[in-house]
């Protein structure tokens, strides 16, 4: 349950303890974390992990890491995505890119399906229990403040009143959000548990292999390792007649990236 003016919730006060995992840097020192805090409040046994697995445009292999990853502590762990279509097949119907205002890439594709596996963990619960009350849920994310200004104004617990209905109790809890990213690496080389091999290859976030908000830098990157994907991208920029972001186009990252000899 929600405890006003604290920035730290109670473990053993929730039922489900939802730990939402991308396979990227923060939601895996995240999951550590969380982990070890509910073994010493008596809770492991509660944690589920869940990923939203966007397919094509997340980068491979980040769907079987994150169930890895979860399985490494022994937690369940549930796969959710978007029924209709893809993200990709999702911009080429809606006619544009998602962008720093309209971020439906979020809603659609990871909110809305976490919301429909919070649905089910509490009629699971309540079956299981026999208790007639909402089922308490905490939803872990593995937001950090240093990421934008954005994320810095969030608050690191509160409840939230758009997932909670009649049968589930919903409060959001930022485990790691004062957590630099040298605190991140430090807490995965600690864990041991392996981390994606795309922060190998020098990019600094695990999202989308193009995200709309991601650095040049790592745009850059994914668009030299992986060249198919980049080529889709561009052809739906050519079939909508819509740009990437408005101030660049995904064909000067191709050009750019073929002038630099291509990918592996």
């Amino acid at each position: 349950m929600t405890h006003p003016g604290k920035s730290a919730p109670d473990l053993a006060s929730y039922d489900v303890l939802l730990v939402n995992s991308s396979g990227g840097k923060d939601s895996q020192a995240m999951l550590d974390h969380v982990h070890h805090l509910a073994v010493a409040a008596g809770v492991a046994g509660r944690i589920v992990v869940v990923h939203c697995d966007l397919g094509r445009v997340e980068w491979e292999g980040t769907r079987d890491l994150a169930e890895r990853q979860a399985a490494h502590y022994g937690h369940r762990v549930e796969v959710v995505r978007r029924t209709q279509n893809d993200l990709l097949d999702q911009i080429a119907a809606r006619g544009m890119f998602p962008s720093s205002t309209t971020r439906y890439c979020t809603s659609d594709q990871k909110r809305g399906p976490v919301r429909v596996l919070m649905t089910r963990l509490a009629s699971e619960w309540r079956a299981s229990s026999g208790l007639a009350r909402p089922c308490r849920i905490l939803n872990c994310m593995g937001l950090r403040a240093d990421e934008s200004s954005a994320r810095a104004s969030k608050a690191t617990y509160e409840p939230d009143a758009a997932a909670s209905n009649g049968k589930r109790q919903v409060d959001t809890w930022l485990p790691i959000h004062a957590w630099t990213v040298d605190d991140v690496w430090a807490r995965i080389r600690a864990s041991g548990v392996p981390h994606h091999r795309a922060y190998d290859l020098g990019m600094s976030r695990l999202s989308c292999v193009f995200c709309v908000l991601g650095r040049r830098s790592d745009l850059e990157i994914a668009a030299r390792h992986n060249p198919a994907l980049l080529d889709a991208y561009v052809a739906v920029e050519d079939r909508i007649g819509h740009t990437f972001t408005a101030k660049l186009s995904l064909r000067v990252l191709r050009d750019e990236a073929r002038c630099a000899g291509g990918a592996s």
